[in-house]
């Protein structure tokens, strides 16, 4: 196994220049965030989508704006807002006159890289009509059933929902969201970069170098990055302790933990955790990596009681209890 694990190792290693090019070329645009950066890629190469989180101005958009020139792959912004109908995302069958007969007209959802912004200013019923779409990779218009083209990933930021004017994501279609994101305020030094790059020059340009056949061939690398089963048994674990508590001598979070975390959140911790590993240059997980990311993959995964909201407790709360609890292999 130990040959495995270093042939998987240099195989990781060889993407080494590959993955600072591509922080390179985000950092033309972007200043700081690294932590958003790490994300998005993590996202990208572990087949996830991401919902990103914070107030407006932080350049949520204009990453994703940044990541869909670095790829040479399509890429469409849907601005969600009240009035948005399912059939503006997904498309619809419009009568042809001429051949009196029904016709398939797509509608943005078939790219590659969607960015759906400000996804919580639109009604349920708009949120909902990307449940096929995120989870089984096709969309339905009528009796037709069409496949979307890999990679297909949808980042979408939403504002917090304590603003007016936003609507709580349903659960099902949160749980869809391999990560969640709380985007925060740059520091003062990196603000002060920021005004200074964005007062002088507003278009600068990235230079795309992934393909979707390069990222298709990135995911397979990832794919067989190694985890040990003492890292499975921790993630289990982590995941177990979030429904029964009180297994894990963690009986005060029995009252403040309405829905405890679903298999696809430990699904999801693995893939994620070993796209950071990759990220990192390592062909192994190790708990550090599952520490790293697994807030990011729970946060909205953990649902907490009346009583959690009355003692201020939040679901970051919980989990950053629970790995503080676990023990690490």
């Amino acid at each position: 196994m130990n040959s495995d694990i270093k042939a998987i190792n240099e195989n990781v290693q060889k993407e080494t220049p590959l993955i600072q090019s591509i922080f390179a070329e985000f950092n033309k645009v972007i200043v700081g965030q690294r932590y958003l950066l790490e994300r998005i890629l993590v996202g990208l190469f572990a087949d996830g989508h991401i919902l990103l989180e914070g107030v407006p101005g932080l350049a949520k958009t204009l990453t994703i704006k940044t990541l869909a020139n670095i790829i040479k792959a399509d890429f469409k912004r849907i601005q969600f807002t009240p009035d948005l109908l399912p059939s503006d995302l997904i498309g619809t069958m419009i009568y042809n006159v001429k051949e009196s007969e029904f016709l398939v007209k797509k509608g943005p959802i078939f790219s590659n890289i969607i960015l759906a912004d400000e996804i919580n200013r639109s009604p349920a019923k708009v949120q909902s009509a990307l449940l096929e779409a995120m989870q089984e990779k096709q969309v339905t218009i009528g009796e037709e059933t069409f496949n979307l083209t890999e990679p297909f990933l949808v980042l979408a930021t939403q504002n917090p929902v304590e603003q007016e004017g936003t609507y709580p994501l349903p659960e099902a279609q949160v749980d869809r969201f391999m990560l969640k994101l709380k985007i925060t305020y740059p520091t003062k030094q990196e603000e002060l970069e920021i005004l200074r790059n964005r007062t002088k020059n507003d278009d600068i340009k990235v230079n795309s170098i992934l393909t979707p056949k390069e990222i298709k061939r990135l995911r397979e690398i990832v794919n067989n990055i190694y985890v040990d089963e003492k890292i499975e048994q921790y993630v289990l674990d982590i995941i177990f302790a979030t429904r029964e508590p009180q297994k894990y001598k963690l009986e005060n979070l029995s009252n403040f933990i309405r829905y405890g975390a679903s298999p696809r959140a430990t699904i999801s911790i693995i893939k994620a955790a070993k796209a950071y590993a990759f990220i990192c240059g390592r062909g192994f997980v190790t708990p550090e990596d599952i520490k790293a990311i697994g807030l990011d993959v729970l946060r909205h995964r953990v649902i907490t009681t009346y009583e959690a909201e009355a003692e201020n407790l939040t679901s970051e709360n919980i989990i950053n209890n629970i790995f503080n609890e676990i023990e690490i292999p």
